[in-house]
Formats: structure tokens, C-alpha cells, sequence
């Protein structure tokens, strides 16, 4: 027999949220103590990975833990997790062991297959990722997809009456039930008239970006805080405040309402959620994160599949935000804010009794196109994840505008992202590489396509090579972003831009549009690890004041002045552009071409930018006043209540508010008074004892914050990208 292999950046396989949950849960106070500390020492304890798929890990002198996965390659049960202490099944070592390992997906039920004159059927047991083979594979970990955009539960949506069926119940009169606002789900941004609305004017009242979730009243104002502590903003700011907290009583379940069992799951995920964002990511160990795995559990029994979704998200982006070795990862903090979001949103409408179907959501399944699939290559991606993976994402165009990508991502951190720019490529039979994949096309018969748009190998699926199309056409062949998890990969954003000057790593640029003189933005490195050449090319394009090119990336989710480019071309007819070579198909992907002297025009006077010099004061892009916002939105999630509460006792709030006001953000300015006044307070007793517990009142009056930057946000860059 051979004997097991020892490999410290080895993965270890998927948990299903319920079986970790259980472990620490079962655990002592004490022990639930350490927990942290365990799970942070296994980091660099070695895995053993044995012939029979077995995990094995040396967690002291008499403590040997083995994880075996079943043939999905998923911990699914708890007799799979076994120690060898005197202590197990309740003991740390196990429970660190499935508190390190990630949070397996939920395995959705097959969808009927295609007739058999067609394509063969897919694999009846397929992986969580719907590509990998049955048996003890690796996984990944969590969702790689760097866009901030995360991946939300979606699929079927039950019908209205399959929803309360399991409790039905006479009808509710008017005064016993009223009906919820209704509510566009997270991460739906409202029309530019509604954003437009919301500081137009101070009679039309507070509108955020999740619909009427604040009232309609006048304009509100901050009251003066009395000498025993922060008081509470008067107007909406404070009636938001009661009327996201209060939920009410729970109606009886009719037809298009939750029904009461749904009900209790959401009001459990609630207060799971609202713990961690008290306690913040940085206190938000093993032992909260457990809760809300075992909160999204019941929801899954209950049929909250998009709740459950959310949960799991917010794990997962815990676990990122938390882990060192992703420290040069961009926007961690904005896909926890969102994550976040979408789960308190989500549930606080549901505990409420919200009728939208939407919010029940479904499982997600893969869906196989009508037809064959024509697509061409747009760019390569390098993908650093958490847990040292690494790896490539290929985004490619239909002619339709629709996005799909194809990844590559696996153990090795940046390294492995450097190298798969160029690794061999296989769907199914067909072998090929990243970057002429990149740069040419691909002809798909049988395609199944995860609900983000990910293409996966799955029996049946046969590709051909087929040749690209020029890199202006797949740029501008950009249609409206879909709904997340619509089986479309959300589009990215392409424009022509005119080099101003270098600022630090960042490029001062004006877009071009036309005549008139277009606003001012920043190009910032999409990832600024030295093995990837985002902030080497940057530099490069930096040094060439009145250069044209044609830049495709993603916004900035913080700063929506900001624009993280993935490829750069020439811009056509322009006499001062790049000269990129023939068989780069007139793009380069920054992340892996390095440009030189001889793809920039000839005679171009392209020094070395001086490091003291910086743009002009006019030449800079405003950030939004929203930034202000931003930070504490972020502050609160990572630092928690108390890192929050700190705007409200320095002398800057009052500054900020009234810089936020100026620039035409009233209810952005309330809402940041109230959250910092909600932090800040702590009502006590006559014998100083905390008196109550309004974790629920903070966390709504979060959200409320973060619906409406999430809107005025999303208004404002499509004013600015998609005018």
C-alpha cells in the first residue's frame, strides 16, 4: 500500500454546513474558548492525503483526526469526521479540523436530463461544482469569483401556494395582517429617477435603493445629543430605525405568505446575522459562524433557499476576510458588505411576512442552451482566492452579449495564477490553453452552464476551437447585467480613455466621449501582488500622458470613480495609441503581458514618471462624498459596533455630516448620523447593568444604511460608465 502523502497547502474537502455547526456546538464554554486558536494553528499543520481519498491531520501527540469524504467528496455526516482523543466525538481537535475546511455548496436535485437523441445525460451524482469527478477531490474552497457581485441562490421559484402549503390558514383581515412594502431584492439597483429623487428635493423624503424601506416624510433632522450620550437623529433617519426593526406580530400562513415554520427559520438567520455584525469579522470566529451555519441549515429545511444562499456567503467571505494569506485581495470588505446585505434584507422581509416569491428563491441548477453556444475570447483574469488558491477565469462573449467565463482555479496561491494564464484548457475532449482560448473563439454543442455563467464539463458537452472576432467588437458587445444567478456572468465595463498622468500605482484618465470632454477617472491594479503584472503595466501606461487606448474592467465597488482594468487595447483611428502585436489579437491582458517600448507609438515621449510629481488639482476625479458612507458601512462590518460607534464620539462626525449634505446627500447624511448615534449608544440600568439588548435596532439601522449606499451608488456610476 502506499503510504500517505504529506502536502501542507493540501485543501481540505467540503462540510456540509450542518455537521460543522453540530461539532461546535457540542462543544464546552472552555473549549469553545479555544476554538480560534486551534483552527488558526491548523494553517500550517501538515494533511495527509491517503490511496482510499482520506484526510488525516496530526493535531498532537495522541490526536490524529481523519476526514472522510463521501463519493461527492463531501463531509456530509458526522461519523466522517473522526478523532482518536479520548474526548471525541466532542472534542477541539475535530471541531477545529471541520471549522477549517470550507463550507460545501448545497447539491441541488437533478433537473430532467435531455431526450436521448440528443446529448447523453449528465452524471447522476455530480460534485457540488457540477465539473469534478466522484471521488476524494480537492476543492477550492469557497466561491473564487473575484467579482464583488457574488453568487446568489436562484433558480425555480415556487409557486405562491406551494410556499404555504405546509400551513395553511384562513385569510388575515387588513387590520390583523397589513400588507409589506414590497421590496426589490439586494443588489437590484433603483431607477436613475428614483436615486435622483432621493436628494432632488426635501419634501420627497428619504428613497433608498431597495425601495420604500424608509418612509416618506420631510426632510429630517439631527437633534442636538444631550450631555448623558448620543442622541438619536429625529425625523426618518430615526423612524427607519423602528420601522425595519419591528417585524410584528407573525400573521397565519395564507396563500403567497411564508408560512410560520419559514417565518421562525428567518428570524433565527436574523439574529445569527446580526451577532456577527456586532462582534465585526475580526471577532467573528469559529463559534459565530457555526450559528449562522446552523441557522442557514433550518432555513434549508424550511425551503429558504436564498437565505440559505446568503448564509453561506457571508461564511465564506468571513472566513476570506479573515484569513492573512489574502491580504493583497481587493474589495474583501465590499463582498462582505454585500454579502451581508443580501442576508439581513432578505430575512428581515421574510420575518415580516413579505408575500415577494422571490424571496424564497430556489435552488440553483445548471441549464443546458438551446442550440450551440458561439463564443469569443475577451480576457484572462488571475484569480487569488482565500486558503492560497489560485488560478485563471477566461470571459468570453456570445453574440448576444451575453458573458459566460471559463476557470481554472486550484491550490497554489499567486503562483498558480501566473502560470495558468498559459495551462492547458479541457472541456470534455477538446484541449486548448487559456490564452489562445483568450484571443479566438469556442463553438459549444451541449453546453451546461452554471447559474453564474461558469461554462462546466459535464458528459455530453463536446467544444470546438473557432477563430475570434476584433477585440472592439466583443468590448462593445455588452448587454444590461442579468439578475445573479441567471446563467450569465456579469458583463464587465469597456470605454476609451486618454492617459493624464500617473498617481502613485493609480493613472489619472479622462473618457472619452465625443466632442465634449468626458469626466475624470482612475485606473487602479485589479490586484497588486508583485507575481502579476496588473501594477507594472499601469506604471508603463502611467509614463505616456496622452495616450488612447480602450480599457475593459470592472468599477470599483468603493469608489465608483475608480476602474480596475483586466485588458487594454488600441483605440481604433486614433493616431496615438498603443501598437499591440498581431498575435495578441489587439488586446492585452494585464495581468500576464508585460508591455514595452515597442507597443507604444513611435516617437512617443514615454519617461519614467517622477515619483514627487502628481496631477493637477482639476485633473483628479472627486470621489463621491458617498465614500464617507462607505467607510462606515465597512468600518461597522469589520470592526464591529464599537469600531462604528467611534465616528459618533470624535469631532469629525458633524464635518462629515455636513460635507455630505453639500453635496446634495440629506438622507445619506441622517442615515450616517443615526448609525453612528445607534453604535454609540448602550443603555444601562440604574445600576450602570446594560439594560436590553438592541442588537436588532443596530442592525436594522445598518441596513437601512447600506440599501441606500448601495443604490445612490449603483445611480451614480451608471450616470458615469453608461451615460
Amino acid at each position: 500500500m502506499t503510504p500517505p502523502r504529506e502536502d501542507t497547502g493540501a485543501p481540505l474537502p467540503p462540510v456540509a454546513p450542518a455537521v460543522s455547526a453540530a461539532a461546535v456546538e457540542s462543544l464546552t464554554t472552555r473549549l469553545r474558548g479555544r476554538l480560534d486558536q486551534a483552527v488558526a494553528s491548523l494553517a500550517t499543520t501538515p494533511v495527509e492525503l491517503a490511496e482510499d481519498g482520506t484526510y488525516g491531520i496530526r493535531c498532537g501527540a495522541d490526536a490524529w483526526v481523519t476526514l472522510a469524504p463521501g463519493p461527492s467528496g463531501t463531509i456530509t455526516s458526522a461519523d466522517q469526521a473522526r478523532c482518536t482523543c479520548l474526548l471525541s466525538p466532542r472534542c477541539l481537535h475535530r471541531a477545529a479540523a471541520l471549522a477549517a475546511s470550507p463550507v460545501a455548496d448545497t447539491i441541488p436535485s437533478r433537473e430532467p436530463g435531455p431526450s436521448p437523441d440528443s446529448d447523453p445525460p449528465a452524471d447522476p451524482d455530480p460534485s457540488p461544482e457540477g465539473s469534478q469527478p466522484a471521488g476524494p477531490v480537492p476543492s477550492a474552497g469557497p466561491d473564487l469569483d473575484p467579482s464583488p457581485e457574488g453568487f446568489q441562490s436562484a433558480g425555480p421559484v415556487p409557486s405562491a401556494a406551494a410556499v404555504s402549503s405546509a400551513d395553511p390558514g384562513p385569510d388575515p383581515s387588513p387590520e390583523e395582517a397589513p400588507p409589506a412594502k414590497p421590496v426589490p431584492p439586494a443588489g437590484h439597483a433603483p431607477s436613475a429617477e428614483g436615486a435622483a429623487s432621493a436628494e432632488g428635493a426635501a419634501s420627497a423624503g428619504p428613497v433608498s435603493s431597495a425601495g420604500p424601506a424608509l418612509p416618506t416624510e420631510a426632510a429630517p433632522s439631527v437633534a442636538a445629543a444631550p450631555s448623558a450620550g448620543p442622541a438619536l437623529p429625529t425625523g426618518p433617519a430615526a423612524r427607519a430605525v423602528r420601522t425595519v426593526s419591528t417585524a410584528g406580530p407573525v400573521p397565519p400562513a395564507v396563500p403567497g405568505r411564508p408560512s410560520a415554520a419559514q417565518v421562525r427559520a428567518a428570524g433565527g438567520l436574523w439574529t445569527a446575522a446580526s451577532a456577527v455584525l456586532a462582534a465585526g469579522a475580526v471577532a467573528a470566529g469559529a463559534v459565530p459562524q457555526a450559528e449562522l451555519l446552523r441557522a442557514a441549515h433550518t432555513a434549508r429545511l424550511a425551503g429558504l433557499h436564498r437565505a440559505e444562499g446568503a448564509a453561506l456567503a457571508v461564511v465564506r467571505h468571513l472566513r476570506a476576510t479573515r484569513d492573512p494569506q489574502g491580504a493583497h485581495r481587493a474589495h474583501r470588505a465590499d463582498e462582505l458588505v454585500a454579502a451581508l446585505r443580501e442576508l439581513l434584507l432578505v430575512t428581515h422581509r421574510l420575518k415580516a411576512a413579505d408575500p415577494d416569491p422571490e424571496l424564497i428563491g430556489g435552488v440553483p441548477h445548471n441549464h443546458r442552451p438551446d442550440g450551440a453556444l458561439r463564443l469569443y475570447g475577451v480576457c484572462r483574469e488571475p484569480v487569488v482566492g482565500p486558503g492560497g488558491a489560485g488560478g485563471v477565469v477566461t470571459h468570453l462573449v456570445d453574440d448576444t452579449g451575453r458573458w459566460y467565463t471559463l476557470r481554472d482555479v486550484g491550490p497554489g496561491g499567486p503562483a498558480r495564477a501566473r502560470r495558468a494564464g498559459t495551462a492547458h484548457v479541457a472541456v470534455r475532449s477538446f484541449l486548448s490553453d487559456h490564452e489562445r482560448l483568450s484571443r479566438g473563439g469556442l463553438v459549444v454543442t451541449g453546453a451546461v452552464v452554471a447559474p453564474d455563467g461558469r461554462l462546466l464539463a459535464e458528459r455530453g458537452v463536446r467544444a470546438t476551437f473557432a477563430a475570434g472576432r476584433p477585440w472592439a467588437d466583443a468590448v462593445a458587445a455588452t448587454a444590461a447585467p442579468d439578475r445573479p444567478g441567471s446563467g450569465h456572468a456579469p458583463p464587465l465595463t469597456g470605454c476609451d480613455v486618454r492617459i493624464v498622468a500617473a498617481e502613485s500605482e493609480e493613472v489619472l484618465v479622462r473618457v472619452l466621449t465625443g466632442d465634449a470632454p468626458g469626466p475624470t477617472v482612475r485606473l487602479a491594479p485589479a490586484h497588486r501582488h508583485p507575481a502579476l503584472a496588473h501594477t507594472a503595466n499601469l506604471r508603463r501606461l502611467g509614463a505616456c500622458p496622452g495616450l488612447e487606448v480602450r480599457v475593459l474592467g470592472r468599477v470599483d465597488p468603493g469608489r465608483v470613480t475608480t476602474l480596475r482594468p483586466l485588458a487594454v487595447g488600441p483605440v481604433p483611428g486614433a493616431a496615438t495609441t498603443l501598437r499591440l502585436p498581431q498575435e495578441w489579437r489587439d488586446r492585452a491582458d494585464l495581468g500576464y503581458d508585460l508591455l514595452a517600448d515597442a507597443h507604444f507609438p513611435a516617437g512617443a515621449h514615454c519617461p519614467p514618471p517622477p515619483r514627487p510629481r502628481t496631477a493637477a488639482a482639476d485633473a483628479r476625479p472627486v470621489d463621491s462624498p458617498l465614500r464617507r458612507i462607505r467607510d462606515l458601512v465597512e468600518l461597522a462590518v469589520t470592526g464591529g459596533r464599537r469600531a462604528a460607534a467611534e465616528p459618533a464620539r470624535d469631532g469629525d462626525r458633524a464635518g462629515h455630516v455636513a460635507a455630505l449634505r453639500r453635496g446634495g446627500f440629506a438622507t445619506g447624511a441622517d442615515l450616517f448620523a443615526a448609525l453612528g448615534a445607534v453604535a454609540a449608544r448602550r443603555p444601562r440600568d440604574a445600576f450602570g447593568r446594560p439594560a436590553r439588548d438592541d442588537q436588532d435596532q443596530y442592525a436594522a439601522q445598518w441596513l437601512a444604511t447600506a440599501v441606500y449606499l448601495t443604490g445612490t451608488e449603483a445611480a451614480l456610476a451608471r450616470g458615469l460608465w453608461h451615460p
